[in-house]
C-alpha cells in the first residue's frame, strides 16, 4: 500500500516536471496577483498591512484552483485511472497520493514565496510566521476538498468554470480562518483558535474528501 502510494506521489511529480509551464503559471499568478494590491492602493503601508492577510489567502486560493482541472484529466484521457480504481490497493491511498503530489507542486512554493512578498505590505515577522503556518495548514485543505470537485466535473466541458462553482464555497472557511489568524496575530490578540480550526479542517479534510473523491471518481469512470 505504501509502494503504490508512494509511486502515484512519484509519477504525479514527474509529470508535473516534464509540464513545467502549469507550475509556472500557478506561481506567476500567485505573484503577480499579490505584487498588484501595493500598486493599486498606494503606498500607505498601514492599509497594506490590514489587507494582506485577505490578499494573501484569496491568491493562494485562486492559485490553487489553477491546476485542479488536471488533477484526474490525464489519467482520464489515457485509461490510467480505470486502472488506479481496479488496483486491490485502497483507492483512497491513491487518492491521497495524487492530492499530496498536487499540494507539493501547487502549495508548497506558495508557503516559501509568502515571506519575500510579505515584504511589499510591511508586515513583521510575527506576522509572517503566521501567514506561513496558516497557509502550511490550509493549502492541504484546499487540495483535498478541490480534489471532490476536479473528480465530480471530470470529462464534463468547461469543467474549469464548474469545478470553480463547486468548491468555493467550500473553500470559505478554510479563507475565514487562515485570514483571520494573520490579522489576530497583527492586532495583538493571537492566533491561536483560528489555527487550531484550521487544523480541524485539514484533520476532517483528510478522512472525508479522500472517500468523497473516490466515489465521485467512480461515477465519472462510469
Amino acid at each position: 500500500m505504501f509502494k503504490a502510494f508512494y509511486t502515484v506521489v512519484m509519477r504525479d511529480l514527474l509529470l508535473a516536471m516534464r509540464n513545467r509551464s502549469d507550475i509556472l503559471t500557478t506561481l506567476f499568478f500567485f505573484i503577480i496577483a499579490i505584487s498588484l494590491f501595493p500598486l493599486g492602493i498606494g503606498p500607505e503601508l498601514d492599509t497594506l498591512r490590514e489587507i494582506a492577510p485577505g490578499v494573501f489567502w484569496v491568491a493562494a486560493l485562486l492559485a490553487s484552483m489553477l491546476a485542479l482541472e488536471r488533477l484526474f484529466a490525464i489519467d482520464f484521457a489515457d485509461g490510467t485511472l480505470e486502472q488506479l480504481l481496479l488496483t486491490p490497493q485502497p483507492t483512497t491511498v491513491l487518492v491521497l497520493g495524487k492530492v499530496l503530489a498536487h499540494w507539493l507542486i501547487t502549495g508548497v512554493p506558495l508557503v516559501l514565496l509568502s515571506p519575500l512578498l510579505g515584504l511589499q505590505y510591511d508586515l513583521s515577522s510575527e506576522a509572517i510566521q503566521a501567514l506561513m503556518l496558516t497557509l502550511l495548514l490550509g493549502t492541504p485543505s484546499l487540495s483535498l476538498i478541490g480534489a471532490i470537485g476536479a473528480a465530480l466535473t471530470l470529462g464534463l466541458r468547461g469543467g474549469g468554470v464548474l469545478v470553480s462553482l463547486l468548491v468555493l464555497p467550500l473553500y470559505i472557511p478554510v479563507l475565514i480562518f487562515g485570514a483571520g489568524a494573520v490579522e489576530a496575530t497583527v492586532s495583538g490578540l493571537g492566533g491561536a483558535g483560528h489555527v487550531s480550526m484550521l487544523g480541524a479542517i485539514l484533520l476532517l479534510s483528510l478522512v472525508m474528501a479522500p472517500l468523497a473523491t473516490v466515489a465521485a471518481l467512480r461515477v465519472s469512470a462510469e
